[in-house]
């Protein structure tokens, strides 16, 4: 699965993407959006940038598009070929 990180995720994390093995993590179990939230902030558990707040911080105000369409619900499953994107708040427009 490839995680896109855009903006102040990718400053917290340091990358703008991220190769996630889901048959390594989650075995034959189901892998949510959850439970790939929960890996990331332990993958990421300081911010690269000092002037952006950790992962752990900004994944409870960020958006994801699993395959490009929006996703909310955490217990959405995740299949090992899709691209989730992580959208921090973005200002202006």
């Amino acid at each position: 699965m490839d995680v896109r990180f855009f903006a102040a995720a990718a400053a917290a994390t340091g990358v703008e993407e991220q190769v996630v093995d889901v048959a390594s993590v989650a075995g034959a179990a189901p892998f949510t959006l959850g439970e790939l939230s929960r890996l990331l902030v332990a993958s990421f558990p300081v911010s690269a940038s000092p002037s952006t707040p950790p992962l752990s911080e900004l994944l409870t105000r960020c958006s994801f598009l699993v395959n490009e369409i929006s996703q909310r619900n955490l217990a959405a499953e995740l299949a090992p070929d899709d691209v989730v994107d992580v959208l921090p708040p973005f200002a202006g427009g």
